[in-house]
């Protein structure tokens, strides 16, 4: 009995163990599928969370421990602007997602084994161990292609980003150079300080306490719409956008001054003054900008001043002409253009009015240093009729008395017209589709002699029809025939037939004008000035294509090309 007791006891301690194995066994070949799965989801979730907090920290760099790659800097580029994000910053982000996002999923990954193995030391069941590493170890692998995809995803992303980037640059550049066009400003902007070209001025930022200078502000890397200053400023990269609103300055080494303002959103025109010394061109650029500054029954003015500069200097000059004073000389040193803006012209434009000082135009080496003459396609030509020698010598003493020939220039016309025109074709311009409108100044100190009268010399007869063709007054208008009153006068009472001549044949269409720059009673320009200003401001196209018939309608200029401008006018 005792044995049996024994085996039956011996057997129980066999059994129960086994039991239990069999058990734990059968319970850890249920639980091991969900210790897996359970082990496999958690992994997952942390290495798909820690992705995109590495997604969402690169982007919005809240995260200092991600920016292992260089930025780019605004103070390393060669414009002080941030990078557009799709020009650059896009695919360094690109980078430290898959840099980062890699490492994180390595450290997630390890951190899951290291925690089976951690529980396995414990104490905790092999086959769950197992169940645990499987789960970790397929979890690891399920992402991979996960990640792999997210960063292709990504990346198509940054590509469509710089394909369409470049896309709308291309575009914007486009409608920019189209912009430019249109306002025949392909070429680049007038400088009225050096008188040179700007194709791509200098921009400085609008900000008062930045004022840094961008050389190249259009769209590429730097912004398609808009570009970021170094100090947060947006700017404006187009001329629809606005651009011309940026103080501009001339990018020319010797220059670098400011140019006028909203330089690039009108057309340009160029209306250089040629004359002798003291032949009236101060006073008559005074008068023409006085005209411009008239106002409409609504009080808006036809034009604007470009620059406190030129307004500056109109005050001046505006105080002579009241006072019928003379201005001083010009100073011999180039200074800034006349600029004004005709917003309610048509077309509307940016007017540079160049008055040089006369001694340019009697040296080679100082006309050469004209430039502003190659953007012109008028020219003004001065002409003091008390400079012409002949003229004084003809008058009868009464009438010498009558006039003081110390307000006559010191230059003839004639050389200066000659130097001027040389140096003109010498820059290139092409004077065959050129316009000339010659002012006659100073008639109001002639109206009352009895000069203007007379179609011939003094003590000639007069033509048929009583007291001649402009009755004692400067003619004001503006049609040819009073042109060619105009020129009849130079030619008979002046003798510069010979200069009018060449005049005709330089220039693809001349128009003559009387012209007196002083103020009547009522406070206002005479009225001889307006139809020279009129003409001098005709559409462009239009004016070149007169100017165009007016040459195809002369003879042939081939001979005349080889002779000096007095020659060939003989």
């Amino acid at each position: 009995m005792n044995a049996l007791t024994e085996l039956v006891t011996v057997l129980f301690d066999l059994l129960v163990p086994l039991v239990r194995f069999l058990v734990r066994l059968a319970v850890s070949l249920v639980l091991a599928p969900l210790v897996a799965a359970a082990r496999a989801l958690r992994l997952l979730d942390q290495l798909l969370r820690s992705y995109g907090r590495v997604l969402v920290d690169v982007l919005r760099r809240s995260d200092p421990q991600y920016q292992t790659l260089p930025a780019h800097r605004p103070q390393d580029e060669p414009q002080p602007a941030h990078r557009a994000y799709a020009f650059g910053p896009a695919r360094r982000d690109l980078r430290l997602v898959a840099v980062h996002g890699r490492r994180a999923h390595r450290r997630r990954t390890a951190d899951a084994l290291r925690a089976v193995t951690d529980e396995l030391r414990i104490g905790r069941d092999v086959l769950l161990a197992l169940a645990g590493y499987t789960g970790a170890l397929s979890a690891a692998l399920v992402t991979l292609p996960l990640l792999a995809a997210a960063l292709l995803v990504h990346g198509l992303v940054v590509l469509a980003l710089g394909t369409g980037g470049g896309l709308a640059v291309l575009v914007l550049t486009g409608l920019d150079h189209a912009a430019l066009g249109a306002r025949r400003l392909r070429q680049g902007v007038l400088c009225p300080h050096c008188f040179e070209r700007v194709r791509r001025p200098e921009y400085e930022c609008s900000r008062p306490t930045c004022r840094r200078r961008h050389s190249d502000l259009r769209p590429g890397r730097y912004g398609i719409l808009r570009r970021r200053c170094q100090c947060d400023e947006r700017l404006p990269t187009t001329l629809p956008a606005g651009r011309y609103r940026l103080p501009g300055y001339c990018t020319h080494p010797h220059c670098g001054r400011l140019l006028s303002t909203e330089t690039g959103r009108l057309a340009e025109h160029a209306l250089p003054l040629i004359g002798g010394r003291a032949a009236g061109k101060t006073q008559l650029m005074a008068a023409m900008l006085t005209v411009l500054r008239r106002t409409d029954p609504d009080g808006r003015a036809h034009a604007r001043f470009a620059d406190e500069e030129t307004a500056e200097r109109y005050r001046l000059q505006r105080e002579v002409l009241e006072i019928r004073g003379h201005p001083r000389s010009t100073p011999r040193a180039r200074h800034r253009a006349h600029s004004v803006l005709l917003d309610r012209a048509r077309p509307p434009r940016l007017l540079h009015l160049f008055d040089t000082a006369g001694e340019h135009f009697v040296s080679r080496e100082d006309t050469d240093a004209l430039r502003y003459a190659r953007a012109a396609r008028t020219f003004l030509f001065v002409l003091d009729p008390l400079a012409v020698p002949d003229f004084w010598e003809l008058l009868d003493p009464d009438r010498q008395t009558r006039l003081d020939r110390t307000l006559a220039s010191g230059v003839p016309p004639q050389p200066v017209f000659d130097q001027a025109v040389q140096a003109i074709l010498a820059m290139g311009v092409p004077l065959h589709r050129s316009r000339l409108a010659v002012a006659i100044s100073k008639t109001d100190l002639l109206d009352g002699t009895g000069l203007l009268e007379e179609t011939g010399p003094p003590g000639g007869t007069r033509p048929p029809g009583g007291t001649g063709p402009f009755d004692g007054r400067p003619v004001p208008g503006a049609g040819v025939r009073d042109s060619d009153r105009a020129a009849e006068w130079l030619e008979r009472a002046l003798g510069l037939g010979n200069l009018v001549q060449a005049m005709r044949n330089e220039f693809g269409e001349a128009r003559f004008f009387f012209t007196a720059a002083v103020l009547t009673e009522d406070g206002s320009v005479h009225p001889s000035v307006a139809p020279l200003l009129d003409w001098c401001l005709a559409d462009g196209r239009r004016a070149r294509a007169r100017a165009r018939a007016a040459a195809a309608a002369v003879r042939p200029r081939s001979d005349a090309r080889t002779a000096s401008p007095g020659a060939r006018a003989t």
